[in-house]
């Protein structure tokens, strides 16, 4: 046994362990060097094998509903349509196609002798296009032995894939007629463009709630991979996708349609730039209806910008409540306190302060009650300045502990918080520079940026007894008709002011319609608040040193006064006169909320009914038989001539039983078959059946119930004659 030469071997052990290390250090470095500097293009690399591997499932985006589940966007499949020319052709070993088979020729004489047909089935479903133009189209493809040739430039609905399927030679097989389609999901709006914006857009998710909510929507996709079966590549579904979930809006499309209308007719009947309204609940801030109208270039109408949450501007006099507001709960005066306004002109701080009036001499003296009423700028800015120069501070503080410069924090992203600076007199910025007018000007609306969505909060939070919630459009989720989450009414605020400071301003805002500026808001059924605003506003070709002058006219409030329901805001910017809220916007607020009301009434009064009384119809001559049927499905017994009319036994005499016979309109045939009847008040079926049954040819025109009949009541009936019934 030869001696270990330890001498010998152990450098060479030394050497071997070096080596394995070193390569191991090797290892580790690329291994950290490809997972952090080559990390983006080995997962690439990876993906992109995955994709050729693999087939990715998409899942069905949920719908998107109103609060009474119309649908107000959902997804459809789309198609583009091909025929493939190349069907039932034959690869041979060296890549050529066979064309000479049996099923080839007989193909393309089939193909012959269906084109015409096919054609015309093509121009019927699609008239754009001429039999001749499809013909020319079809056989270039044919020529060209085209694999995907375009039936039709467009896309088709899943109606019109299954009218083209249907058509001579494309209801083959697909590897023999080659009809194929490629289906993409589109995003249809059935109810046009009502509320497009709030709810988003139909393309992608680029606003509104399709954006807000588009992780929950969009669903999850899922997984397939290749698997060769029976000769056959199939794809098998390892991951599942999962559907979108549905989101339910607050959106009411009765209330959509309705104020949408109310704002368009006042827009195009004076031409003005833009409008927006939003109509909202009291207690728990759902968005019933939100209207975001602007003008076009070609002079039409249409939602581009969600104006109602993020057009930010100078709020004019609507802004004076919030000023009042933040005054009564400092307790730094009451209703009962007397401003000076003079003549309607007066200095402050080297400038003048106007009243709308100031050129008819003013108001004279009012309390703080009348200058809200009557909207004198000198009576709000006089309060705020003379109370609150000194501590500018404490008066802005006021205004965001009254809510209305609070961020609402809603989550659409088109929302905009409002601007209102706090006093600064050291910045260089003039925008944001407090000098001596600051106070007085913020006081009455301007100086500040806000968008219609806070300012209707703040009054929602006066209608709620001070209460202030956060505007709420989406109040439910739910998967396959189950309430997966419901998203509750938030509280932002539960105070805004002091409960006496707000039952005074509630006191106000009732007074400022009923016989202050806000007249033509109200309305005789029902008691209406809220305030008006006029502003002069400047953007990029509106402003205060070209000339072109351009109103922010808007009005809000909320209804009824006495028991709140909704708030609502109209605002309206435009460059023609007159420059009135109270006319403009206080107009449209009033179809508005008669609108509203009068809907919920009809709701109301069509099922008032006392469950005690004995409800009868008003029966009149006529179909016998139907009448019968219809009073015994009520539960109403018929005797008598009645009956035996109804089984056709005999002339129809009209009678019920005795019970039932209280109030109820008998209007007795004549017994006379040889005289002519009356049918005053009939609709026209049973008109034409009492009048055929006489033997009469009847011609009937207009549509509701007969109003005039050509053949008086009691004229001896000869002959064939012809009775001509006008409805009405």
């Amino acid at each position: 046994m030869s001696k270990f030469k330890k001498d010998k071997v152990m450098p060479r052990y030394f050497i071997v362990a070096v080596a394995l290390t070193v390569a191991g250090l090797a290892v580790i470095a690329k291994a950290a060097y490809t997972m952090t500097a080559e990390k983006d293009y080995w997962t690439a690399v990876a993906n992109n094998q995955i994709n050729l591997a693999d087939s990715i499932r998409k899942p069905n985006r949920g719908n998107i509903l109103s609060c009474d589940g119309q649908l107000l966007a959902g997804s459809i499949p789309e198609y583009e349509i091909f025929i493939d020319f190349r069907a039932g052709l034959q690869r041979l070993e060296d890549g050529t196609l066979w064309e000479d088979t049996a099923w080839v020729r007989q193909r393309n004489e089939l193909w012959m002798e269906k084109l015409d047909s096919l054609c015309e089935g093509l121009h019927v479903i699609f008239p754009q296009k001429t039999a001749e133009e499809f013909r020319a189209h079809l056989m270039e493809g044919f020529n060209k032995k085209s694999r995907y040739w375009r039936i039709w430039r467009g896309k088709v609905d899943y109606v019109t894939y299954n009218e083209v399927k249907k058509l001579p030679f494309l209801n083959l097989p697909r590897n023999k007629g080659g009809f194929c389609g490629t289906e993409f999901p589109a995003r249809r709006h059935p109810f046009g463009s009502l509320a497009e914006r709030t709810i988003g857009s139909r393309d992608t998710a680029r606003y509104g709630v399709e954006l807000a909510f588009d992780s929950l929507l969009k669903g999850s996709y899922g997984i397939a991979h290749k698997q060769k079966m029976r000769d056959k590549m199939v794809y098998v579904t390892t991951t599942p996708p999962v559907d979108g979930c549905d989101v339910v809006t607050t959106i009411d499309v009765g209330m959509q349609d309705l104020a949408e209308q109310a704002l368009l007719r006042e827009l195009q009947a004076r031409d003005h730039l833009m409008g927006v309204a939003i109509l909202m609940e009291v207690q728990t801030g759902d968005v019933k209806a939100i209207v975001n109208m602007e003008k076009s270039a070609d002079g039409v109408y249409r939602e581009r910008l969600n104006n109602a949450l993020g057009y930010r501007c100078e709020p004019g006099s609507v802004f004076k409540t919030a000023s009042i507001l933040v005054a009564l709960d400092d307790a730094v005066v009451d209703t009962n306190y007397v401003i000076h306004t003079g003549s309607g002109v007066m200095k402050m701080h080297g400038a003048n302060m106007k009243d709308h009036n100031w050129y008819r001499g003013g108001y004279g003296s009012i309390n703080v009650a009348k200058a809200l009423e009557v909207s004198s700028n000198i009576g709000v800015s006089y309060v705020i300045d003379h109370f609150y120069g000194q501590n500018p501070t404490k008066y802005v503080e006021g205004l965001h502990r009254v809510g209305i410069g609070m961020d609402l924090q809603i989550p659409l992203n088109e929302y905009r918080a409002p601007k209102i600076r706090y006093p600064n007199t050291q910045t260089t910025v003039r925008g944001e520079y407090w000098s001596k007018t600051t106070l007085p000007w913020m006081s009455i609306g301007y100086e500040t940026q806000i968008a219609p969505i806070n300012t209707l909060a703040f009054y929602n939070a006066i209608a709620n007894d001070g209460k202030l919630v956060q505007p709420r459009f989406v109040k439910e989720i739910m998967r396959d008709g189950q309430v997966v989450e419901q998203l509750q009414p938030v509280v932002l605020k539960d105070q805004i002011a002091r409960p006496e400071a707000v039952k005074t301003m509630q006191t106000i805002l009732t007074h400022v319609v009923s016989q202050g500026l806000g007249r033509r808001a109200g309305s005789k059924s029902f008691s209406v608040a809220g305030k008006t605003g006029t502003a002069q506003v400047s953007d990029n070709v509106y402003n205060y040193h070209t000339g072109k002058r351009c109103h922010w006219l808007s009005f809000c409030g909320y209804f009824p006064a006495d028991e709140p329901r909704y708030s609502c805001i109209v605002c309206v910017k435009t460059t023609t006169g007159p420059a009135s809220g109270g006319l403009i916007s206080g107009s449209v607020f009033h179809d508005i909320a008669e609108g509203v009301m009068a809907k919920d009434v009809r709701k109301v009064a069509a099922n008032a009914r006392d469950e005690h009384s004995s409800f009868v119809p008003e029966v009149m001559n006529g179909d016998v038989q139907a009448a019968d049927y219809v009073l015994s499905q009520l539960g109403i017994a018929t005797t008598g001539n009645w009956a035996s009319a109804a089984k056709g036994d005999g002339a129809p005499v009209w009678g019920v039983s005795e019970q039932q016979a209280d109030g109820v309109k008998l209007d007795k045939m004549t017994a006379d078959p040889d005289v002519m009847p009356s049918v005053h008040g009939m609709g026209a079926r049973d008109a034409v059946f009492l009048l055929e049954q006489k033997g009469l040819k009847v011609h009937v025109s207009g549509t509701g119930n007969v109003v005039q009949q050509s053949i008086p009541a009691g004229t001896r009936l000869k002959g064939r004659m012809t009775c001509s019934l006008l409805l009405g």
